[in-house]
């Protein structure tokens, strides 16, 4: 992975990380940020055949380089759950990929146990290439218990030349033992005008990036996720107003767990309005006039956790939205009552 294809605010934390000694990073921060672009981009430098005289990136072209590019590189270990492995193009194991055409299971949303074993098998292994082993685990906080403590000994005690780089966009869902294991390193936030121009870069037209960055709360690259899901940013400005009247149409085009983290956001931005602190994902003039009180914003909030929960297998996605608007209603009107 060429470091030209690097979002421009991981330049920095790249070679920061290259600088430093360690067998175990753990890259921590919001969703958005571009955890598991910076921690190829790492394992990309730690196997690049021919890395940079200055700061050790890796080169792009070299044989390691292109295997990585293809996903075939015999020492680089990718644990992810099995949708994240088909969304980013990395290959599943054969018994896997079988078990799934075959329609006994669907892909896993966890990482898996099996694949955790696997893993450790790996680490053990002598370095095809000469340039030692990397296992880039992603999203780390989708290792269940069982999964993370098979790593905690490999971690703490690796055999011969291998490094981990777990990347998370939830670090403190990790084990604690998992967490000490680990060098950690915060990804910074991209300045807006920095964000802006990479969202232009990549198509997104100028008038929709900063509408687009605010609904992701400054996050690029959920940003640029918004705008390929086809998120209209004037659909977004009219959402708050919208959900006050009861209106389920405004979340029609989400998923149950798209529509939970669009109205946290709006509780958010009403929790900060009602404390005297700027919003967040909303313009203040977007937002309903009356902000409820904080208990009732307290109350709509924990629901909305709870709700997210079980927002993956809902079961009825229907009226569940329905569910979600009524109690936003009421929420969002509750103001209205107050003395």
């Amino acid at each position: 992975m060429s470091t030209s294809a690097l979002s421009p605010w991981l330049h920095r934390p790249l070679a920061e990380l290259l600088r430093q000694r360690g067998h175990a990073w753990l890259l921590q921060g919001p969703s958005g940020l571009g955890q598991y672009e910076l921690a190829l981009a790492l394992a990309a430098a730690w196997l690049c055949e021919q890395p940079s005289e200055e700061g050790g990136t890796a080169c792009g072209h070299c044989p390691s380089c292109h295997s990585i590019e293809v996903r075939t590189h015999a020492d680089l270990c990718v644990l992810m759950p099995e949708v994240a492995m088909q969304e980013l193009g990395w290959p599943l194991d054969e018994k896997a990929q079988a078990d799934i055409d075959d329609k006994k299971r669907k892909p896993s949303r966890e990482i898996r146990v099996e694949a955790m074993r696997d893993a450790v098998g790996f680490a053990q292994r002598t370095s095809a290439r000469g340039r030692g082993k990397v296992v880039l685990v992603y999203p780390a906080e989708r290792m269940n218990t069982v999964t993370a403590n098979a790593l905690l000994k490999t971690l703490e005690e690796p055999v011969g030349d291998v490094r981990f780089v777990l990347a998370s966009e939830a670090a403190w869902q990790l084990l604690p033992t998992i967490r000490s294991r680990c060098l950690g390193f915060t990804l910074p936030w991209p300045e807006t005008a920095e964000a802006e121009a990479w969202l232009a870069a990549q198509d997104v037209p100028a008038a929709d990036a900063s509408a687009l960055l605010r609904a992701a709360g400054g996050r690029p690259s959920d940003a640029l996720r918004l705008a390929r899901s086809g998120q209209s940013p004037k659909a977004w400005s009219l959402l708050p107003k919208a959900v006050s009247r009861g209106d389920v149409a405004a979340l029609a085009d989400q998923s149950p767990s798209q529509a939970i983290g669009s109205l946290q956001k709006l509780c958010h931005d009403l929790m900060a309005v009602g404390s005297g602190a700027a919003p967040r994902f909303f313009e203040a003039a977007d937002l309903p006039p009356a902000v409820p009180s904080h208990l009732a914003l307290a109350r709509w909030s924990k629901s909305l956790a709870n709700a997210a929960r079980t927002a993956e297998h809902p079961f009825n996605a229907g009226l569940m939205l329905e569910a979600l608007v009524s109690e936003a209603r009421t929420t969002l009107n509750s103001a209205a009552r107050r003395p």
